[in-house]
């Protein structure tokens, strides 16, 4: 039988959808997309902020925005299944509608209720360059090596393989014949910085559809 279609209900800056944001490290994401809320009045309330690392300095911009964050460690739930069952309990407490991966960097297991409601952003065209161990400067590393002319990032659903669920929208980034991988990553991450609000936005304002595999993102007004 084939699953129905999954689509969003509309909201606005006065009823804004729901996310949480996991994070692993510096926060950068977390960062940027707090920044594009504001700035942009995007229909968006990061009601949740989880970290797998008791190190990780992106909590810091949970404190500054007085927004609720928890650690969840490996080393506690050293399970796949524990590891997600205790995300996805406390994204439920929190009445979260999306999940947001910003440099979340372990795999998880999506539950029923959230499929197609957890997203990523892969600094990679997917599918090249992506997968387990393609992660941070490495993927930037390997593109150079390869000798690709264009980069670029992927926000995507995420199911239960790495960077393997439905693409909802893609940026190209050219490569440049003198490119470090600390300059491919800069530009690639400047592209993120635009791609991933924009996406999350069309989420939140009803103009995203999935079915199979197939994402349809329509215009915004």
């Amino acid at each position: 039988m084939t699953k129905p279609a999954t689509t969003w209900s509309k909201h606005t800056p006065d009823n804004p959808l729901k996310i949480a944001v996991l994070i692993s490290g510096g926060g950068t994401t977390l960062r940027n997309l707090l920044d594009a809320i504001e700035q942009d009045s995007l229909p968006l309330q990061v009601v949740q902020v989880i970290s797998s690392s008791h190190k990780a300095k992106g909590m810091a911009y949970a404190e500054q925005g007085n927004i609720p964050y928890q650690v969840v460690t490996v080393q506690d739930h050293p399970e796949i299944a524990d590891f997600s069952s205790v995300i996805f309990e406390t994204c439920r407490q929190a009445g979260v509608e999306l999940v947001v991966m910003g440099g979340f960097l372990k795999q998880i297991a999506v539950p029923a209720d959230f499929e197609n409601r957890v997203i990523n952003i892969h600094p990679s065209l997917i599918p090249s360059f992506c997968g387990a161990g393609f992660y941070g400067i490495r993927v930037h590393t390997a593109v150079l090596e390869y000798g690709a002319k264009v980069s670029g990032c992927t926000a995507h659903f995420v199911d239960d393989h790495y960077d393997h669920g439905p693409i909802i929208a893609q940026s190209v980034v050219e490569v440049l014949t003198d490119d470090r991988p600390e300059d491919l990553a800069a530009r690639v991450f400047e592209a993120e910085c635009r791609l991933y609000p924009k996406t999350i936005a069309a989420i939140a304002e009803g103009r995203v559809t999935v079915s199979g595999r197939t994402v349809s993102v329509q215009p915004s007004n």
